[in-house]
Order: structure tokens, then C-alpha cells, then sequence
């Protein structure tokens, strides 16, 4: 089967309110949406987090794939990648990560050529059924929400999400200017939903050493399950663990110095930021061995989303609930989205491949969002727009 077009398209993805975060608010995302389809007419799908791919695959990846065998997967890496290391050292992430997506799209399409699902093709399902968070932040009014403005709002959001879907599994942002704010947040949350709450905390690296070990030990009599980059270095956070027992997790997917400093606990991450499907399994498997938790990130299409739930149905060690923005998502470029989870979980797709459907009507409209007014800037911060905050924060 071979390959005969790949083409990579840059879209907005909106939310349906700006969620507030480090860096200020954050309105929506900008993947890139990559389809590779074959002679014999079948088409794989992938999608990887940033626009930038999208010039990568079009104009130096595609011409090396088409004609090649769509089943070939390491032979594809062997002439879009160059030997690992060497990608690496010169921090070349947007190819790795348009790789990824490709690479994604190839196992899309030999599901579907063997009308099997990708969980399947991974060895098979340890459950079907895959937990996920849900999220809460303090948010910004959208063109058709009003988002929550003080941490009042913000906990009655977790309680009217508990009481509608059935939600006890909740991940939000921790960083505000003043960590007070935050603080109340947590605090309203477990007192609304008692202790069958299961809350998590992502910083952003927002704050200093110092500012964060103060925060400790409340954030521990709270119950807080985890904390996601609480500070901004690996050695910071391991200084960290001596005033909490609190379990810590990162974006920074560097397996050898967690092994060597023993933080974090958990890494956060999804397949195109290891460079594809084949790479995250290996990489899931090294944390196995180390004992370091791992689950995947929030902010893709249905299409990434669709891919984290396949992987977490075969590997047994994606043991933590998966992040989640699927109930701040208002619509999807998939026929089948967006996901929504009840009692905390989503049903892995029994479709084949992937198991969803790319909605070309959808694809165009938002790709004509990505082209009338440019990537979504997640850098935005209201109180002083066209600046960038430093960190950190407190």
C-alpha cells in the first residue's frame, strides 16, 4: 500500500471561554491536522500540538514519504528523522513532534486497512473504559459562556460538573499572581465535594522555591493527589520533596535525570512530543521500569484524544487519570466529538484505527480561523496586553 499524498493543515481550536493560566489567558489551541492517504484511497489521520508543523510536513517530510509503503513505519522515521540524539541536541521538538503526527496517521491507516482498532494493533485492551479529569480554572466570559471569575464560581463549576456527569476526578491551574486565590480554590472544591474528590494541581512552574514550600503543607492537609511543575527546575522540585510527600509531575519527559535526581513522579506528556506512537511506548515502558507514573495531556483535537485512549487501553501502566478539556471544547473537527466524560471515564472508539472521523467541514472552518487571524496566542495576558509575563509569578 503505498503512500500517495500527505498534506498537513494548521487550525484554531477554540475553547469555549479563555481559561486563565501562568502566563494569562489562554483561549484556545493551534495543532496541526495531518492526513496521509494512500493509492488505494484509504486515509490515516493524525494531529500534532503546534502550527508550526505544518510548513515541516508540506514541504520536507511529504516529498520523502510519497511512494513509499504506508506500512513502513520505522522506514518512514529512517528518512524524516535524523539518528535520535542528533535531533535532540540541537532541540529540533517541531520535527519531532510533525513526525509524530505522520507517524500517528501510519498506524491510523493500518487499522483501518486491517479493519482493526489500534488498541488491537497494541496488543490488545487492559480495560475500555479510560479515566480522564476533569478541568477548572478561574476563565474568562466567551462568546457564548460566562467563565468563572472568583473561586466561589470556580467550585460550584466542580460541583455542578459532579452532580451533572458524575465528575470526583478534577485537575485546575494553581497559578495566580497570588497564591491565596488559588489556595481558596482548592479549599472550596474539597469543601463542596468532601474528600471523594480527587484533585490535582498544575503550576506552570509558576512559582519560586521559596513561595512554594509555603504552600506545601497546606496543599498536603487539602489531599492534593498531585502537583504539576510546582517550580521551575528538576532540582528545584527535588529540594521541594523534602517539605512535601506530595507526588510532583512534568512536561519535561527526561527519564535518565528523574531516575538520577528521583523527581518527578509522573511525566505528562502524549505521543507526538516523543516523535510517535512506536517511541511512547518505549517510553512508557522505561517508566514501568523506573517506577515513574505517566499520563497524557489535555488540548488536542479528537483526533490526539482519540490516540491517548487506544494507548491507555493497552498499556497497563497508565495508571492516573488522563487530563481533560473536553467539557470546555465546544465543538470538534471529528464526526463523533468531542468526547465527554461520564463517572469520570470515556469508552475507547471500536471503529478501526483510531476509531473517528475527520470532518472536512470542520477542518476547512477552522483552518480558515488559523489563516483570517493567526495562531491562537496562549501568551495573552489581559492586564497588560502585548507584554509576556515573567516568572516567577511569586
Amino acid at each position: 500500500m503505498k503512500i500517495r499524498r500527505v498534506k498537513a493543515t494548521p487550525i484554531n481550536y477554540r475553547l469555549e471561554a479563555p481559561y486563565v493560566w501562568v502566563f494569562g489567558e489562554l483561549d484556545g489551541f493551534s495543532p496541526t491536522i495531518v492526513e496521509v492517504e494512500t493509492e488505494d484511497g484509504l486515509v490515516g489521520i493524525g494531529e500534532a500540538p503546534t502550527p508550526g508543523a505544518a510548513a515541516v510536513i508540506n514541504d520536507v517530510l511529504a516529498p520523502r514519504l510519497v511512494g513509499r509503503d504506508a506500512f513502513d513505519i520505522a522506514g518512514a522515521e529512517e528518512v524524516c528523522l535524523p539518528f535520535w540524539s542528533g535531533v535532540q541536541s540541537i532541540n529540533d521538538r517541531t520535527r519531532i513532534m510533525a513526525f509524530g503526527a505522520i507517524e500517528m496517521a501510519l498506524w491510523d491507516l493500518r487499522g483501518k486497512a486491517w479493519k482493526q482498532p489500534l488498541y488491537q494493533l497494541l496488543g490488545g485492551a487492559v480495560r475500555k473504559d479510560i479515566p480522564f479529569t476533569d478541568y477548572f480554572s478561574l476563565r474568562g466570559d466567551g462568546a457564548r459562556v460566562k467563565g468563572e471569575k472568583t473561586p466561589e464560581e470556580v467550585a460550584d463549576y466542580c460541583l455542578e460538573l459532579h452532580e451533572r456527569h458524575g465528575t470526583t476526578f478534577f485537575e485546575g491551574k494553581f497559578s495566580t499572581h497570588d497564591p491565596k486565590i488559588s489556595m481558596k480554590m482548592v479549599e472550596l472544591i474539597r469543601r463542596k465535594l468532601g474528600d471523594k474528590a480527587m484533585i490535582r494541581i498544575d503550576s506552570n512552574q509558576a512559582y519560586s522555591l521559596a513561595t512554594a514550600r509555603q504552600l506545601a503543607r497546606p496543599l498536603e492537609e487539602l489531599g492534593v493527589r498531585n502537583w504539576e511543575d510546582p517550580v521551575a527546575t528538576i532540582e528545584e522540585m527535588r529540594e521541594l520533596r523534602r517539605h512535601t510527600s506530595i507526588p510532583f509531575s512534568t512536561h519535561n519527559i527526561d527519564i535518565a535525570r528523574a531516575m538520577e535526581l528521583k523527581v518527578p513522579d509522573a511525566f505528562v506528556g502524549n505521543p507526538t512530543a516523543h516523535g510517535g506512537i512506536n517511541r511512547m511506548l518505549r517510553f512508557v515502558g522505561a517508566c514501568e521500569h523506573a517506577g515513574i507514573d505517566y499520563w497524557c495531556y489535555s488540548g488536542d483535537t479528537g483526533i490526539g484524544s482519540a490516540c491517548y485512549l487506544h494507548l491507555c487501553a493497552a498499556l497497563g501502566w497508565i495508571r492516573e487519570p488522563n487530563q481533560s478539556l473536553f467539557r470546555m471544547q465546544p465543538m470538534d473537527i471529528i464526526e463523533e466529538g468531542p468526547f465527554a466524560p461520564k463517572n469520570n471515564t470515556v469508552p475507547v472508539p471500536e471503529g478501526h484505527g483510531l476509531g473517528v472521523t475527520l470532518s472536512q467541514e470542520r477542518l476547512a472552518a477552522c483552518h480558515r480561523d488559523f489563516v483570517e487571524n493567526g495562531p491562537c496566542n496562549k501568551y495573552h495576558d489581559p492586564e497588560k496586553p502585548g507584554t509576556y509575563r515573567r516568572l516567577p509569578l511569586n
